[in-house]
């Protein structure tokens, strides 16, 4: 028998998970007649009622949940998956309205700053902080954020938490908090005040924190943050009407934002409104779904909602029964649409005559509240002046959106955003941890020389060794929109370097080094800060190419080399890197150059001369001949030093198809070439060849000569 029920339960457990909610009920209800202990008979009617509301039989759900509360009282688990409903509820109906990209984005209507605001708290920002992944946001959100999460703190832009463990390091980015400052002064005086008044409240001096607040609204009065906070010093100081006007005001500004519904219900609880404010708490959870402290209270008025009557209430009201009165009534709230004031609004007003709780009792809770307040307005005051303050901030909400409409032109000024090291306008900027703005190119060049901030020399290693450089979003944004012109010809500046820098014939890279060859690996050891810088330049213009060519004491490098292209890089937190090279095409060196550090040529490539008839049949003979021949000395070699070698530059190449398809002939030739014991100088001549016979010729001499100077 009990094996039947664990089957049964398993199959309506699956049948929930399939969303064939009415199947699930069914079986629970099932199950309910055989289920003798009050525990199995609990668990079993949550379920059920779960499997009700999910299938939308919304009032009969609600009548289930308040016969299982009649055995015990319902316990946060037990009403997880009604919260959850009916958040989702809410989030599902905005959605599939016209409120659906401001739900996405998260920023309200009213706000005006939404090209300036945080991602977490969706003020203005103040004191900005960028993160490695280029976004910014309050610095005070991000601390709340690290110690309030219990897990890695994530961008709220871009999900990224991959790079900030060591998140308390970063600091107010310096250039932005400037500019900030300079075009936005309300909002920074704002944020000044409301700073103070923190701390204020944290003292306990709960009078002079209003005071603060007071202040910043009337500098900011479109803020929503400095109108929750205030919701929450009335809260404290028991002005519970002026905390529901502040939240409301709140939620007004920003109807999207999830803590000014915390803000509101916490209010309406104060006042008694509990329903109210269990609807608000919903409407957090479906902007938040998170949030610990929205669904801890939504569990808590839940099941006070659904608790049994005690023995001291003699009449009884139906609880939730009523309160969602009936599938119609929670389906027309649900699709209620979203209001300023209170989004989404998923209950309306408790009936006036219920049949669960009595009217006596609903009477008196009335009367304590009003006696309450009035105890609260004589033991206060009724201060005018605040709600004058209020009054004053509603008409001046239309001047501070006009202050961030556009900056004034007396106040657009390119030096603001010009880069510190090449003291032109900022191009791919990129913050660093201590809060200091360069070009990408500038701090690369800077770091090539000493892994330390250009400017205040803080260690910088840790950041060098991620390379993962991106550009800081809202100060890109900020230059593209306010200085157009100015950024149009950076970006054609920029253009044109890099047009020049991929040129494979004009100023081509040298690095002078040893000898490379086509086809032939050439991995490579990057330490000095112009190569580094020479390396990255090629990799930035994406030819990846540069030229190597051998030293020469008195022309600086020889008349011909080889272009290696760059395959993969791994770079270490000393700056020093390795590059994996491979060579492709032959070149000599028409006119010699020198940019930041690092040589440049003209070029001219070079390619072997074709031959046909006769000649390429003698060709092939000679080619046949010396192949076999260098194949067996490949193969006379002691095991180590075959295996050494293969392991640099791997197995010997086999014949090409077609001898003379590749414009540098065999790639076995020069593979040979590069682990043939020879100097540079007696190499260098090969690469200048463009005559396959006479190269065949050259290392048919060459083994020759191995062969006869070997030890016998």
């Amino acid at each position: 028998m009990g094996t039947e029920c664990e089957s049964m339960l398993h199959l309506a457990a699956e049948a929930f998970q399939a969303n064939n909610f009415e199947l699930a009920a069914d079986i629970y209800e099932c199950q309910l007649a055989c289920a003798g202990d009050p525990g199995s008979r609990l668990e079993l009617m949550v379920k059920r009622a779960d499997a009700l509301a999910f299938g939308g039989k919304v009032a009969e759900a609600f009548e289930v949940y308040r016969q299982a509360s009649e055995i015990d009282k319902l316990k946060p688990a037990h009403l997880s998956n009604l919260v959850g409903y009916l958040s989702d509820s809410i989030r599902r109906q905005d959605r599939g309205g016209s409120h659906g990209s401001r739900w996405r984005t998260g920023c309200g209507s009213g706000s005006g700053f939404e090209d300036l605001s945080c991602g977490i708290c969706l003020s203005f920002l103040f004191e900005p902080v960028t993160l490695p992944c280029g976004h910014c946001f309050c610095k005070k959100c991000l601390e709340r954020e690290r110690k309030e999460k219990e897990r890695p703190v994530v961008c709220k832009e871009c999900r990224d938490s991959s790079r900030l463990a060591d998140l308390q390091t970063y600091r107010v980015n310096v250039v932005l908090s400037s500019l900030l400052a300079k075009w936005f002064p309300s909002f920074q005086q704002a944020g000044r005040l409301r700073r103070e008044g923190n701390g204020l409240y944290a003292e306990r001096k709960m009078e002079a924190a209003l005071e603060k607040y007071n202040q910043a609204i009337l500098t900011a009065p479109t803020d929503h943050i400095l109108f929750s906070n205030r919701s929450q010093i009335h809260s404290s100081l028991k002005h519970h009407d002026w905390a529901l006007r502040d939240a409301e005001m709140a939620c007004r500004l920003m109807p999207f934002w999830s803590k000014g519904h915390v803000r509101k219900a916490q209010a309406l609880v104060s006042l008694g409104r509990t329903d109210d404010a269990l609807k608000e708490y919903l409407i957090c959870l479906s902007l938040e779904p998170d949030c610990r402290l929205a669904k801890a209270e939504a569990h808590k008025l839940l099941s006070d909602f659904l608790a049994p009557v005690t023995d001291q209430v003699p009449e009884h009201i139906s609880g939730c029964t009523n309160f969602l009165s009936s599938r119609a009534h929670i389906k027309s709230s649900i699709t209620e649409p979203i209001q300023t004031v209170s989004p989404g609004s998923l209950f309306t007003e408790l009936p006036q005559s219920t049949a669960g709780r009595s009217d006596r009792s609903l009477r008196k809770t009335d009367s304590n509240l009003l006696k309450r307040k009035r105890r609260d307005v004589e033991e206060e005051g009724e201060p005018q002046e605040e709600i004058g303050h209020q009054k004053k901030s509603k008409c001046e909400q239309t001047q501070g959106l006009d202050s961030l409409g556009a900056v004034s032109s007396d106040l657009l000024d390119p030096t603001d955003l010009e880069c510190s090291l090449c003291m032109r306008l900022f191009y791919e900027p990129v913050t660093t941890p201590c809060g200091h703005t360069f070009c990408l190119q500038c701090l690369e060049r800077c770091l090539d020389h000493n892994p330390k901030c250009p400017l205040c020399k803080e260690e910088l290693s840790e950041y060098l060794v991620q390379r993962l450089y991106c550009k800081t979003v809202l100060i890109e944004n900020l230059i593209s929109k306010y200085l157009p012109s100015e950024f149009i010809e950076r970006q054609k500046m920029h253009e044109e370097e890099m047009a020049e820098l991929s040129n494979l014939n004009k100023s081509v890279p040298i690095f002078v080094c040893t000898m490379a060859f086509p086809t032939v690996p050439c991995p490579l050891h990057i330490f000095e800060p112009c190569y580094r810088l020479m390396i990255r330049r090629c990799m930035e213009t994406g030819t990846n190419c540069f030229g190597m060519c051998l030293g020469d004491d008195l022309k600086g490098f020889v008349g011909y080399g080889c272009l290696l292209e760059i395959r993969d890089v791994k770079f270490f937190s000393d700056g020093r890197s390795v590059v994996d090279t491979i060579g492709r095409r032959r070149f000599k060196i028409i006119q010699h150059r020198e940019r930041d550090g690092y040589n440049t040529a003209d070029v001219e490539y070079l390619e072997d001369v074709k031959v046909e008839g006769i000649a390429e049949r003698e060709l092939q003979s000679l080619h046949d001949a010396v192949y076999d021949q260098a194949l067996f000395w490949v193969n006379s070699l002691k095991a180590e030093q075959k295996q050494r070698i293969e392991g640099h530059f791997g197995p010997m190449p086999k014949k090409d198809p077609e001898l003379q398809a590749s414009p540098n002939g065999p790639s076995w030739c020069w593979w040979l070439l590069a682990v043939l014991p020879l100097e540079g100088r007696a190499q260098l001549p090969f690469l200048a060849l463009t005559s396959l016979k006479d190269r065949l010729s050259g290392i048919r001499k060459v083994l020759l000569f191995m062969s006869q100077s070997r030890p016998r």
